[in-house]
């Protein structure tokens, strides 16, 4: 017996403002759903109060609630979380996750190169177009034009066709206006945009992770308070399952890290509950199984798990304002998932935590690197040397974290 196209997604929206959203997924199962689902909801800006999962292993149910604002798509939340559910046709079966099975058809990469006199904030825009930045570099020509270079990729795989050229085009110039000289856009090699670069020119701030933000709540008030996350382990609750219970600080993308975590290792979700309380504690407990439907006993592998979690609760992303030469420099670094997906949004925050405090970016370009055996997405932000006389590095640090841990 089937189920509806339509049904796959439901989406209860709030009739209160006060009140949560209600999105009910129902679907074939698959290692890497939640990962793949919560990833969705962070891309929107949506903010999990609440989530359930059960599975029997071949389907699955999931309910979130969920907050968003005035200009949340909701229509296009339901088409991108429907796109992201398995067919029902596969119900016969779980599919795990694969890196060369994701890997073996890498969507096309186009160049979206602009020319204009000032730099309004375009990565919006091109995320409302559903185009996904891979990688970016923007510069500041002697005579001040901006000249900015996105590498991108069409979730649509339509923009090698004129219309969708067209319509990416038309987007632009409504929000560069008047300041537009130029915009191009052409297909490129994946190459190009998707190399990983060894990181030993990265200061050790990133690569070692040792920045000063991490295991830490930034207050109302501006102080910063410590909390480690505590993560219990426990075996004896179900003889097909291992129970791990979560207490820790709520943060953007929490569920994200912990759902891409557990997809890393290849390890499923049969049945979770979750909820944000008022003290912006979350508290989760979560029983999983292994890929080969057997509870993790191991006690390495329950160890390697848990201190992935740790450094993914505690330190989502690292944050740091070191020099470069005579300049200062900002750099911003986030795990990329081993199916290659990176971090939605996080060059719209840097950006927008760099605009409240009114620094003007001279140039700035994003890249991958392998840091501790991993690949990462590496942000680096030169700054106007008058910018950085004006603002203290310990503040532009601190603004730029709370912004993309969702505490500002």
């Amino acid at each position: 017996m089937g189920i509806l196209y339509d049904d796959v997604v439901v989406l209860n929206q709030a009739e209160k403002e006060d009140d949560p959203s209600v999105i009910t997924v129902n679907c074939p199962d698959k290692i890497g759903l939640g990962c793949d689902l919560c990833r969705i909801l962070l891309f929107f800006g949506l903010s999990i109060t609440r989530v359930d999962v059960s599975t029997d292993g071949k389907w699955c149910y999931i309910v979130f609630w969920v907050f968003g604002d005035t200009t949340t798509r909701w229509s296009l939340v339901k088409k991108w979380m429907v796109a992201a559910c398995p067919s029902c046709f596969s119900a016969s079966g779980i599919s795990y996750y694969n890196a060369e099975q994701q890997g073996a058809k890498p969507p096309a990469v186009f160049l979206l190169k602009f020319c204009c006199t000032d730099r309004p904030d375009v990565t919006k825009s091109l995320c409302e177009l559903e185009l996904t930045i891979k990688r970016v570099k923007v510069s500041t020509t002697p005579d001040g034009r901006v000249v900015d270079l996105f590498f991108v990729t069409d979730t649509r795989e339509l923009l090698h066709t004129e219309k969708r050229q067209e319509d990416t085009y038309e987007l632009i110039k409504a929000v560069l206006g008047d300041d537009m000289i130029s915009c191009e856009l052409e297909m490129v090699r994946p190459e190009v945009a998707g190399s990983s670069q060894a990181s030993a020119f990265l200061p050790s701030v990133i690569t070692e992770g040792a920045f000063s933000f991490e295991d830490s709540e930034v207050c109302s008030n501006g102080s910063i308070n410590r909390s480690i996350p505590s993560i219990v382990i426990d075996d004896s609750l179900s003889p097909s399952h291992t129970l791990f219970q979560i207490v820790c600080l709520d943060h953007k993308g929490l569920l994200y890290d912990i759902m891409r975590t557990f997809k890393d290792y290849n390890v499923q979700i049969s049945y979770g509950r979750g909820a944000r309380k008022q003290t912006r504690k979350c508290e989760l407990d979560l029983f999983i199984m292994q890929a080969d439907g057997k509870k993790m006993v191991d006690p390495s592998k329950q160890n390697a798990l848990l201190s992935r979690l740790l450094k993914e609760l505690t330190q989502p992303l690292r944050v740091a304002v070191v020099s470069r030469g005579p300049d200062t420099e900002l750099l911003v670094a986030n795990p990329v998932e081993l199916s290659g997906k990176g971090r939605p949004l996080v060059f719209y925050d840097i950006t927008y935590a760099l605009k409240m405090l009114n620094i003007c970016i001279f140039s700035a370009e994003v890249g991958r690197h392998i840091i501790e055996h991993r690949e990462w997405e590496v942000y680096r932000v030169l700054f106007h040397e008058e910018d950085c006389l004006a603002v203290p590095r310990h503040k532009i640090e601190e603004e730029v974290w709370r912004k993309l841990m969702g505490w500002d």
